[in-house]
C-alpha cells in the first residue's frame, strides 16, 4: 500500500485541443497540480528534507526554517509533518489565505512579513542563529537536482524523446534548472524556455528578482530564451485555461501556457511541455477567476 509520499511525482500529461491552433505543434501541460500538496513543488521539498535526513544534518530534535511565497510552504509543512519535524513557515502578507490555512493545516508555524525579500532576511537571520536549520530552496542544490531526477526524467518518457521545447515558469528556478540539465542530457537541441514577470507585474509563483536575491542554484546559461509575461496575459490565459481545456491552475500556469502557445505559433512543428505548477483553487480568495 503506497504512502503520501510515494504518489508525489509521475503527474500526468495532457494535451491543449483548443487553445494551440498550429496544427504541426503539440502542446502539452504537465499537470503538477495533481501532486498531494497540490504543486510541483512537493518534488524539491520531499527532496530536500530527505536528503538532509539521510546525510545527517537535520533529524527529529530539528526545527526548520524557510521563506516562500506559498507552494514550497505547503509542500515543506505536508513533508515536514510526515517526517515528524518541527517547521516556521515566513510568507508575504499578501499571500491567499487559503495558503496559510493549509500550512497551518498541516502543523506548520506560519510568519506574516511586507515581501518575500523580508521573509528570506528574516529565514536568513533565523538560520544564522543556530537554533533553525535553513533549508534556503533558492540555493539548495537539492532543490533542482529533484526535477533533474523525476519532472525531467517523466517528460522525456512520456513524450517518447520527442520534444523540442521546455517552457516554465522562474521562481526559485528550480524547475527549469534540473529539467534543462537533465533534457539537454538527452537532446541537446531542446529549447529551454523561462517566463519572468513584466516591470511591476505580481505574478505569484514567477519572479524577476533584484540582483542580490537572485537564486544562487540558477545558472543562465541553461535557459535558451527568456519570455516576459505581462499580469493581464497571465491571468488572461488563466481563465482560458480553465474555461477552454479544463485546466484549473494558478497565475503562474497561465504565464507558462502564454509563453507555451508563443512559442507555438513561431514554429512549423515541434511539441512542447510546459509546467502547469499548481491548482486553482488556492486562488479563489483573490480576483485571478473573479
Amino acid at each position: 500500500m503506497a504512502s503520501v509520499l510515494d504518489i508525489i511525482g509521475n503527474t500526468p500529461m495532457v494535451e491543449l485541443q483548443r487553445l494551440n491552433t498550429n496544427p504541426g505543434v503539440r502542446i502539452f501541460a504537465k499537470l503538477e497540480g495533481n501532486n498531494p500538496g497540490g504543486s510541483v513543488k512537493d518534488r524539491p521539498a520531499l527532496n530536500m528534507i530527505r536528503s538532509a535526513m539521510e546525510r545527517g544534518v537535520i533529524n527529529k530534535n530539528s526545527k526548520l526554517i524557510e521563506a516562500t511565497s506559498g507552494n514550497t510552504g505547503i509542500a515543506l509543512a505536508l513533508l515536514a509533518n510526515l517526517y515528524g519535524v518541527s517547521i516556521e513557515l515566513a510568507m508575504p502578507s499578501t499571500s491567499t489565505r487559503e495558503r496559510v490555512l493549509t500550512m497551518e493545516a498541516y502543523g506548520a508555524k506560519v510568519t506574516l512579513l511586507d515581501s518575500i525579500e523580508a521573509c528570506r532576511d528574516y529565514a536568513d537571520e533565523k538560520g544564522a542563529s543556530g537554533e533553525f536549520h535553513l533549508l534556503n530552496q533558492f540555493a539548495n542544490p537539492d532543490n533542482f537536482l529533484s526535477h533533474y531526477k523525476s519532472t525531467g526524467p517523466e517528460i522525456w518518457r512520456d513524450t517518447e524523446g520527442s520534444i523540442t521545447h521546455f517552457v516554465s515558469s522562474m521562481g526559485t528556478t528550480g524547475t527549469i534548472m534540473g529539467c534543462s540539465r537533465f533534457l539537454k542530457e538527452k537532446d541537446s537541441t531542446i529549447q529551454i524556455v523561462g517566463c519572468q514577470p513584466t516591470e511591476n507585474a505580481s505574478i505569484p509563483g514567477i519572479r524577476r528578482w533584484p540582483k542580490e536575491y537572485l537564486p544562487k542554484i540558477f545558472e543562465p546559461e541553461r535557459v535558451d530564451r527568456i519570455i516576459d509575461i505581462s499580469q493581464e496575459d497571465a491571468v488572461a490565459m488563466t481563465r482560458r485555461l480553465a474555461k477552454e481545456e479544463g485546466i484549473f491552475a494558478g497565475m503562474s500556469s497561465g504565464g507558462a501556457a502564454y509563453a507555451a502557445l508563443k512559442v507555438g505559433m513561431e514554429i512549423e512543428k515541434g511539441v512542447i511541455v510546459f509546467i502547469a505548477c499548481d491548482r486553482g483553487d488556492r486562488y479563489l480568495s483573490s480576483d485571478l477567476f473573479g
